[in-house]
């Protein structure tokens, strides 16, 4: 192990133990990291963890060591966060939690970001695929209640798709090919204008699908700057998006 990633270890990143590991379908698991340092996080909903999946692998450079995955859940009276990793992608994460054990020591910090909750709209649209579901879970639910919310969750396989951690199904899920950018434009051409008061869109997944929507809402719809959230999750033809 070099000199940076020891310093990554013992000075930059915290450790945790992953102390559950859930296959909820085919292509994605839930994983469960525990430590006291959750438990007095300032944590923000929409935050990222920066989990170094790749220390210790000689062979990869010192951008592929690290990867950002989404906050699905925090419990810090139990200090314990779960996160949604996807493997469909069949990146270096996706070997990387296929591999893991229950009891494997994992090293991280936080990534506040700006994709963060934002309750101050009283209607949102939520758009996103397999790799942004659990992050626009965390969105919904804190958002406050008695919110408008209309949504477009999509995979090529329906059946990746899951539902949060209490079991519930807020969002509508379709079954779509890869950049389905006119499908997307369509179904939102008939939401919007049932949107009402303050309205707030996230944007998540595909970057293709961020750009397309992002032009849409701007040119065809109108709307500002500030109500339109983008993150653009992957990239299929750029190695290590995040």
């Amino acid at each position: 192990m070099s000199i940076i990633e020891n310093i990554l270890k013992t000075v930059v990143l915290e450790e945790a133990i992953l102390i559950e590991k859930v296959a909820l379908s085919k292509s994605l698991y839930k994983i469960r990291l525990q430590n006291e340092g959750i438990s007095k996080a300032n944590f923000i909903p929409g935050s990222f963890l920066r989990m170094g999946i790749g220390i210790g692998q000689e062979q990869l450079s010192m951008k592929d060591k690290m990867r950002s995955y989404s906050v699905w859940n925090i419990n810090q009276t139990e200090g314990f966060v779960d996160v949604a990793i996807a493997t469909h992608s069949n990146g270096i994460g996706a070997k990387w939690v296929k591999d893991a054990q229950v009891g494997d020591s994992v090293y991280f910090k936080w990534k506040k970001g700006k994709f963060l909750a934002d309750d101050t709209a009283d209607s949102y649209l939520m758009v996103g695929d397999l790799s942004a579901l659990s992050h626009l879970y965390m969105i919904h639910r804190n958002i406050g209640k008695d919110k408008q919310v209309a949504s477009i969750l999509y995979s090529q396989q329906k059946s990746d798709l899951f539902p949060d951690v209490d079991g519930s199904l807020p969002f509508d899920f379709y079954e779509l090919p890869q950049n389905p950018s006119d499908e997307i434009i369509a179904k939102v051409k008939e939401i919007a204008p049932k949107l009402m008061g303050k309205k707030i869109v996230y944007i998540a997944g595909d970057s293709r699908i961020c750009v397309a929507l992002t032009k849409f809402f701007r040119n065809e719809l109108g709307w500002e700057t500030r109500q339109i959230k983008t993150k653009p999750f992957w990239n299929p033809e750029k190695k290590g998006l995040e």
